[in-house]
């Protein structure tokens, strides 16, 4: 006799949790299809399409295709015979016959249900809700719906401010809009972050141009005599000016098919389930945002909805050992640009809270530990890299003492992954241990982040344990490779070494020497031109935009300016010392005013000027030239300025001239190029008030001369500078700051400061007193000759590219049909389409056009034509000026993040 055929397993929900629970089945070979005799599947999904990302929906406004996001395939529905009826949403379910009634009249039976339902965004009461310009965002319909309605539009206002509220703001920056956000509740993420937390969110997300409104609710959609949104009106009786409303305050369980069929639902909501995630009903499960778990809890993050689909596999498939009692409900993201972490309990009563706040840097840091010293739980707003190594020693004693994790120390460095045990959970999105990943990277050979993803799944969820991921490789003795990026297997210093030892004058003659061919990247192409500008004395060179260098440079390079978030540039003129004479003030606000620019005094001595657009700057700077004034170079890896006191001219506690040194010591170092910035200090006494032991090389006038400090800096692990000699006379001084230099230039990487390049050095300032004062390697004289050449040299760059016609079009825009002739190869140039979109056109060196949008979808600034062009992979890519994220040129593909993209417009592009 045959045997009867099983009733399928019916999952009705097919989002993130209910695709999570297939995989598992799955992997498990519970499932059917290729021969086997697992039961059928049967999946029931409201929605039109698959299983998607709705962790990274925020991406499909920055470009990526919603099929990018799709989690499962055609492929492994067949393979697993799985059927999968979309857009038939089930709407009624009989637990006493075992079937579910869909939309569209079927009746499907069931030998085992399970509901993956999620969640329903909630809307507050609020007044005319349903006017056209009032959206939720859930669903790619959702993103969709915003995108098309929001063109053309203005201003946006987001009512919630939790992690869902602030990714919706980001989103509708991202469209172009200006935008507001509403939060009931006094401060920002309240149920992420505390007080403190919340005041220095608030204050980098209003610095980025979104204003916030606390401790006040939403009251009524406005709208005109059309019918068409004007406005939110709020509960204090003020009103936003606001063409769009996002309402993106929470969510709720959508258990309403669990009401009528009699299975027992939370009070506050969710489906009522045990340790194995089964409902009321011994047939039934539920898992995910619909259910209300063993302890009380209804949770809305996506990895205990994955733990639950795990534990409702085990019941399924007769094991029944895994069991869901709880789960880690840590999160890290970066919300508009704003790093923020919280994890284990951050609001124990009765803890020690261990608090670091720097509202001028954006940075809040709070831990609380219990009596005997564990870690409860913490928070991480601004600066979350401690986050890896936190997070897994929740609930146990820290090894180091708090402070080394979440304030800035001069003596200790936090503890790395070797102190975390083997049983630490490492990443909570898919349950890996460190031992799970030790065993990974020892068993396959894994040598890189990426082949520890692929092994294990680790970091491959909301990517918050990479970090650790790293800490782990390198706790095992897996060596990091000193290369400096994959078309150069040698390091900065060694590259410094071959080109002036060699006299390699240019990009190409390097890589047909050292190199391992390609375009180059936006690593190495920056790395050899700011070392070709540090050597151009020796080589003969004479200007870091002549001929091939001009395509090596970083967008302020090539500008000779800063860019901006905004895609502006900042203009700063230097002025040595401070000094500057009323006419020259005059002629700043002159140029401030007519060209509509901010201006700001800094802590350097300097006056800003921001918002230029890249076409102003030549008109900007011959008047600025015209005036005394000369490139400030605080746009370039080089020395930007010489802080001083007013010293003993003024101050009657001033031993010694420090304007006039600080002047003299400026104008000898302008323009040196350097592994990274370089900034100087002049005080005149020992009161110290031009804080010169906070910079990379700081001098301090004694009663019997000048004392030089060297080393230090105000970065993100703030350091005094060390003494390197005392009661020094001027000439002696300048000849000890040109050894130090020009040492430093030699010997140190890429992006090293100072600081970290004298920590890195065998013997640290004892090692430099032998090499620069007692001449240990017979370099003193060498490195003198080289400065003086340096100084020789010097020429203000800005002066030279307003007498060089060729310089100045990199300023402009093409004009007419592109003509391949007029593309640098690696260098974009901007042309403007007939509806509008700036296109960014690029040439490689082989004469293969590229066009791709101009838009930076991280930034939402119109910059990508000023991005350096390279290779990656042997692939095609252009890199992000702002933050170097790379994108391939011919899929517009974002190799750091897949789901985001550019738009490809094709090669030949129309400009006018």
């Amino acid at each position: 006799m045959p045997q009867p055929q099983p009733q399928p397993l019916v999952l009705i929900g097919h989002g993130m949790v209910g695709q999570r629970l297939l995989e598992v089945l799955a992997d498990r070979g519970a499932l059917g299809g290729d021969g086997t005799a697992g039961r059928p599947v049967v999946v029931l999904a409201e929605e039109d399409r698959p299983a998607y990302d709705r962790v990274h929906l925020s991406s499909v406004f920055t470009g990526t295709d919603p099929a990018d996001l799709a989690l499962t395939t055609q492929d492994f529905l067949d393979r697993h015979g799985i059927e999968l009826r979309l857009g038939d949403a089930a709407e009624h379910l009989d637990t006493t016959a075992r079937t579910v009634t869909t939309a569209s009249g079927h009746v499907q039976p069931y030998g085992t249900l399970v509901l993956a339902t999620g969640s329903d965004p909630y809307v507050p009461p609020v007044d005319n809700v349903d006017a056209p310009g009032a959206f939720t965002y859930r669903t790619l319909d959702d993103v969709a719906a915003l995108t098309a309605y929001a063109r053309g539009r203005r201003t946006g206002v987001v009512v919630g401010g939790g992690l869902l509220g602030l990714e919706a703001a980001g989103a509708l920056r991202t469209l172009g809009l200006e935008a507001h956000v509403v939060e009931f509740a006094p401060r920002l993420m309240p149920l992420q972050v505390d007080d403190g937390g919340a005041a220095v969110l608030r204050s980098t997300i209003e610095e980025m141009g979104v204003t916030v409104h606390t401790g006040v609710a939403a009251s009524r959609v406005e709208t005109d005599t059309d019918g068409v949104t004007r406005g939110l009106r709020l509960s204090d009786g003020r009103t936003i000016d606001a063409d769009v409303v996002v309402f993106s305050v929470g969510v709720r369980p959508r258990d309403g098919l669990a009401r009528e069929a009699g299975l027992a639902v939370g009070d506050r909501g969710g489906v009522v389930v045990d340790e194995h995630c089964r409902t009321s009903d011994p047939h039934v499960y539920a898992i995910g945002e619909c259910a209300q778990t063993a302890d009380g809890r209804v949770y809305g993050l996506v990895a205990p909805g994955y733990q639950m689909a795990e534990a409702a596999a085990d019941a399924l498939t007769g094991t029944g050992t895994a069991r869901f009692t709880g789960a880690d409900t840590s999160t890290k993201l970066k919300l508009m640009g704003a790093d923020v972490a919280s994890f284990g309990d951050p609001f124990e009563s009765g803890a020690t809270a261990v608090v670091f706040s720097d509202e001028s840097e954006g940075v809040y840091k709070k831990l609380l530990l219990a009596p005997d010293g564990r870690l409860l739980g913490g928070i991480l707003v601004g600066d979350a890299q401690a986050y890896g190594t936190l997070r897994p020693h929740t609930g146990r004693p820290l090894p180091a003492p708090p402070a080394a994790y979440v304030g800035p120390s001069e003596s200790a460095e936090a503890p790395g992954a070797d102190t975390l045990p083997d049983e630490a959970v490492v990443c909570s999105c898919h349950n890996v241990t460190k031992g799970m990943v030790r065993t990974a990277i020892a068993a396959e050979g894994l040598t890189d982040v990426d082949g520890v993803k692929k092994c294990t799944k680790a970091g491959t969820g909301c990517g918050g344990c990479v970090g650790t991921l790293q800490a782990i490789l390198d706790a095992e003795g897996v060596v990091r490779s000193t290369a400096l990026c994959e078309h150069f297997a040698l390091s900065r210093s060694e590259i410094y070494a071959v080109v002036r030892d060699e006299r390699i004058c240019s990009f190409s003659e390097l890589m047909n020497r050292h190199g391992k061919g390609g375009e180059g990247c936006t690593v190495c192409k920056p790395v050899v031109a700011n070392v070709l500008g540090t050597l151009s004395p020796e080589l003969g060179l004479t200007h870091i935009l002549d001929g091939e260098q001009a395509g090596l440079q970083d967008s302020n390079d090539l500008h000779l300016a800063n860019l901006q978030k905004d895609g502006t540039y900042s203009v700063v003129p230097r002025i040595p010392g401070g000094e500057i004479t009323p006419a020259q003030l005059v002629a700043i606000g002159e140029v401030a005013g007519d060209f509509g620019l901010y201006t700001k005094i800094t802590g350097g001595q300097r006056i800003d000027m921001f918002g230029a657009r890249r076409e102003q700057l030549p008109d900007i700077w011959r008047r600025l030239v015209a005036a005394g004034f000369e490139s400030g170079h605080a746009y370039g890896k080089s020395l930007r300025t010489v802080k001083s006191c007013i010293g003993s001219r003024f101050c009657r506690f001033g031993q010694g001239d420090s304007v006039q040194l600080a002047i003299d010591i400026e104008l000898r170092y302008r323009g040196l190029r350097s592994p990274h910035k370089l900034k100087g200090g002049v005080s005149g006494c020992l009161r110290e008030c031009a804080e010169a032991r906070g910079k990379d090389f700081g001098v301090i006038a004694t009663a019997n001369g000048w004392n030089l400090y060297v080393g230090g800096n105000g970065g993100t692990r703030p350091r005094h500078a060390e003494l390197l000699a005392a009661d020094l006379d001027r000439e002696a001084l300048l000849k000890l700051i040109d050894r130090f230099l020009m040492y430093y230039v030699r010997t140190a990487e890429r992006l090293e400061r100072t600081s970290a390049w004298l920590e890195r050095l065998d013997g640290g300032v004892e090692h430099l007193k032998e090499v620069l004062i007692e001449d240990s390697l017979g370099l003193c004289a060498e490195l003198e000759a080289q400065m003086e050449r340096h100084v020789a040299g010097y020429q203000d760059e800005w002066a030279a590219v307003l007498a060089d016609p060729a310089k100045l079009s990199r300023f402009g825009r093409l004009t007419g049909e592109p003509d391949a002739g007029a593309l640098e190869p690696g260098r974009g140039r901007v042309a403007v389409l007939p509806d509008g979109t700036e296109a960014a056109l690029f040439k490689d060196g082989e004469g293969n056009l590229y066009a791709v949008g101009n838009h930076d979808p991280y930034s939402g600034a119109d910059v990508m034509a000023h991005g350096i062009m390279g290779t990656r992979d042997g692939r095609p890519v252009i890199a992000s000026p702002m933050h170097k994220q790379e994108f391939d040129l011919r899929t517009g593909v974002s190799l750091d993040d897949p789901e985001v993209r550019l738009p490809v417009l094709g090669p030949g592009v129309p400009a006018r």
